[in-house]
């Protein structure tokens, strides 16, 4: 079994915003493959379903982008899975926005829900899809105001061609392994 975490905020404010930019792939992962995000436990909106003939639960947690380790944990605990099989998705203003960046393992990359995913689990060792959602291009742009801001209408068209792209990777990822993907969509 595999646990897909997307990360965001929970809340209407939060929508189509830079940080939500997992939420929104895992609603994309949801709509593709039929799963209902109908469970509420463990500090999550989530649901199960079968992406490549396995079984996956696909997360989105509630405790807020900083606290999002403390969701996953819990969800590892009861269903005794190990961090390899955790994919985590989330927004990187390291990239370009719409380009992808898959990697196997990895530190927190000043990523504050990556940060405590780590430090819940214990590890660095869990596969995680990074989508770039770019960058303030004035220098004393808040970072906070950047990530919670919303995208440009050019922008979104470029995200929801993204998050499509989300979820085909996310079944690459499962049926033939990370670098596999890391091959085909890292741009």
């Amino acid at each position: 079994m595999y646990l897909i975490v997307g990360l965001g905020n929970p809340g209407r404010e939060y929508v189509d915003t830079r940080h939500n930019m997992g939420f929104a792939a895992a609603d994309a992962i949801c709509a593709k493959y039929g799963i209902a995000l109908n469970k509420e436990k463990f500090r999550s909106i989530w649901g199960e379903g079968r992406i490549g003939g396995e079984k996956v639960l696909v997360v989105k947690p509630q405790t807020y982008m900083n606290l999002s380790g403390e969701s996953v944990r819990e969800l590892c605990d009861w269903f005794k899975l190990e961090p390899e099989v955790v994919i985590v998705i989330y927004d990187d203003i390291s990239l370009p926005v719409g380009k992808l960046r898959i990697r196997e393992k990895g530190s927190a990359g000043g990523h504050n829900g990556i940060k405590n995913i780590i430090y819940q689990l214990k590890s660095e060792v869990f596969p995680r899809i990074k989508i770039g959602v770019g960058a303030p291009t004035h220098p004393d742009y808040d970072m906070k105001d950047f990530v919670l801001g919303k995208f440009s209408e050019e922008e979104k068209k470029t995200m929801i061609e993204t998050v499509i792209k989300v979820a085909d990777a996310v079944e690459e990822m499962i049926l033939h392994g990370a670098k596999s993907a890391m091959n085909q969509y890292n741009g």
